[in-house]
């Protein structure tokens, strides 16, 4: 069995720019281009995760360095994705939802396990200091 002469990626995979942590966002820029609405994409997260980030920081990503607009990366139930749930040099399979204003990356799987964060009930229970 022969190698081919020629190796190519997929034209739908997406190398980071950067990865940033900012008021409390981690954002990960992805190189110019549109981002079609129901297109699928591969996004390889190329950089380190700032020892910044918090471990619960929403995750969004940015295009072409405009960091004014952010769009968010969610799970498929359309639950925020948290920086404790990827990984440097990673690939993620995403597709793109857009709506009237704007638009959001959906995870389609391959999430590293992360903390169930999820409050009991709402309104959130009030936290008492532990008395001494």
């Amino acid at each position: 069995m022969a190698c081919k002469a020629s190796c190519k990626l997929c034209d739908k995979i997406r190398i980071s720019q950067s990865v940033t942590f900012t008021d409390g966002t981690l954002l990960i820029d992805l190189p110019a281009g549109s981002y079609g609405n129901c297109c699928k994409y591969c996004i390889v997260i190329a950089q380190s995760i700032p020892e910044t980030a918090t471990i619960n920081a929403p995750v969004a990503f940015t295009i072409g360095g405009d960091t004014a607009t952010t769009y968010p990366f969610v799970k498929c139930d359309c639950s925020q994705v948290t920086a404790c749930a990827i990984r440097t040099r990673t690939r993620y399979s995403t597709k793109v939802s857009t709506n009237a204003t704007g638009g959001v990356f959906k995870s389609m799987g391959g999430l590293s396990c992360s903390p169930n964060n999820q409050l009991a009930s709402l309104p959130a229970p009030a936290t008492t200091a532990p008395t001494v």
